[in-house]
């Protein structure tokens, strides 16, 4: 009886001082995602070429049902385990990170993902990427004076090798986006505009030499190139999606009606948008905006409530590398960004992203709880 009394309390506490209305948010965009999987792709098709298989419908419901588990058990966490379960498995998948190159899967020329014999496949950076920004953020936060200056370097240090490691994959897209969320992050700590400037400068010098005298590094300059010269013949995905979007107008051609999903591979997760707007409409488009920027708004809102700088950082850097994320899929889907590969947190399919969004609200959620100093 006693055992159970305490299961109760401690339930209860963590329901009550849960933010339900980010919770309700997070719920409603993976219910999204599901219902799009089945309208879009697994029940027309299966019905029109009278299969009868359901099998990717199925497969999504086991990511969300997943994800939605590991959203629930990181909330869950005290804060201090927390911490120190997110150090483990940072230096846990970063090992996975660098046995990429070596023992990684290369599909469609880019080396991305593991499949050890006894873990199913999956992509390592997805997963470690809300354990970076704990890291981080722990550095920023760093109180030993003596030390004061250096955070940012160790910082930088820390992303150095996972930003090399993912631009040799080739993942420009992961790539770029673990750098905006670390400058982000420093950007808040409080740091000198001047230096930060300079910083900024020098590493983006730094770079463009490197993709400018590095072979490897070619791919990126072809898609820069296929971006602003369409006829280059590099674009066809991007110029699918483009249209696919226009065709849907405003309200969309019908459940089913879209042709992208048939005409680009890998449409049902790098190109969710366009296969949402084409069948749904743009106003669908703009009701998920408007759920990504709720979202960031309930956040931020928590943030100005606390007064620790550690879960601040923590709590904004998970929020912003989500957001950053969909704008990202969002701008390749309407054609004002490069082909990334990047996919839209909490809708697209694949079990990785799905996971990894879900440790990052399950983060989120933990640290925006009312009892949280």
């Amino acid at each position: 009886m006693l055992h159970k009394k305490i299961y109760n309390n401690f339930y209860f506490n963590w329901w009550r001082n849960l933010d339900k209305a980010i919770l309700i948010i997070i719920l409603l965009l993976f219910v999204l995602g599901l219902l799009f999987s089945l309208l879009s792709t697994s029940l027309i098709v299966s019905d029109r070429l009278n299969t009868n298989n359901y099998f990717f419908f199925l497969k999504h419901c086991i990511f969300i049902f997943l994800g939605i588990s590991t959203m629930l058990f990181f909330s869950i966490l005290e804060k201090n385990k927390l911490y120190s379960l997110s150090y483990i498995l940072f230096f846990l998948f970063l090992f996975f990170l660098l046995l990429v190159p070596f023992l990684g899967t290369e599909v469609k020329g880019s080396k991305r993902w593991l499949d050890i014999y006894f873990l199913p496949r999956f992509q390592p950076i997805e997963i470690l990427k809300p354990f970076i920004i704990i890291v981080i953020a722990s550095l920023l936060t760093f109180e030993n004076k003596n030390y004061f200056n250096l955070r940012y370097l160790f910082s930088f240090l820390i992303i150095l090798p996972i930003i090399i490691l993912l631009a040799s994959q080739p993942d420009i897209g992961q790539t770029i986006l673990i750098f905006l969320t670390w400058l982000s992050l420093i950007f808040i700590s409080g740091i000198n505009l001047f230096l930060f400037f300079s910083f900024f400068s020098l590493i983006l010098f730094s770079l463009s030499l490197i993709v400018l005298t590095v072979s490897k590094f070619e791919y990126i300059l072809i898609r820069i190139g296929s971006f602003f010269n369409p006829s280059s013949g590099n674009s066809y995905q991007s110029e699918k999606a483009s249209e696919a979007i226009i065709s849907g107008g405003f309200f969309g051609k019908g459940i089913g009606e879209g042709v992208l999903k048939n005409k680009v591979p890998e449409a049902h997760t790098d190109y969710i948008v366009s296969v949402i707007s084409e069948e749904f409409g743009a106003i669908m488009i703009f009701f998920i905006l408007f759920l990504f920027l709720l979202f960031i708004y309930k956040t931020f809102k928590r943030i100005s409530y606390l007064k620790n700088d550690k879960i601040k950082f923590i709590i904004f850097g998970c929020s912003v590398i989500i957001f950053f994320q969909f704008l990202v899929h969002l701008g390749v889907n309407i054609r004002i960004l490069p082909t990334t590969g990047m996919t839209l947190p909490f809708l697209s399919y694949g079990g990785s992203s799905i996971i990894g969004s879900s440790i990052l609200a399950g983060i989120i959620l933990n640290l925006t709880k009312k009892n949280i100093s």
